[in-house]
């Protein structure tokens, strides 16, 4: 049995993970709130102000987990934190301990950077992935709420006075 061999991402692995990206909407069933394109992630990734990083997982030669993360601050800590957007590893591809390397590599960045915190969302429903996360020493925090404001709703906090 192999390990998976985790890299950080380059420009070559934009339609990857555009295509991971997907398969995750299509998991979570939120694959309608898609509305991004890959050159829009290339930007976000590569461009002239970076705004995420990515980590992916190959088996075998072949792409088939990621982590998506970006920096956040705490004011309480008065350090940064790691942020982790998406962890997704294809269905077939679980079990292995793909998703736990990737989370160990980030933890490890987090520390190497300073971080006072890595942190993350989880959906209600997806009790595997919540007992996985609790596995690997995370609490889940039942007392805060994500607020968002998307679309038309942001564009008119932005704009009224």
């Amino acid at each position: 049995m192999s390990d998976p061999v985790l890299r950080s991402a380059t420009p070559a692995d934009i339609l990857s993970i555009a295509f991971l990206v997907r398969q995750l909407a299509i998991y979570e069933e939120l694959e309608d709130q898609m509305t991004g394109t890959p050159e829009d992630l290339r930007n976000h990734l590569f461009g002239d102000r970076p705004y995420i990083e990515a980590i992916l997982a190959e088996w075998e030669g072949k792409v088939v987990g990621m982590g998506l993360f970006f920096h956040s601050y705490s004011t309480f800590l008065m350090k940064p934190g790691l942020h982790l957007e998406d962890l997704f590893v294809m269905p077939e591809y679980r079990g292995r301990g793909i998703g736990k390397a990737i989370l160990k590599h980030l933890a490890a960045l987090a520390v190497e950077r300073g971080c006072g915190r890595f942190e993350w969302s989880v959906l209600d429903w997806n009790t595997s992935a919540i007992e996985f996360y609790q596995s690997q020493g995370a609490t889940v925090l039942d007392d805060w709420r994500i607020c968002r404001v998307t679309d038309g709703a942001l564009t008119q906090m932005a704009r009224t006075p």
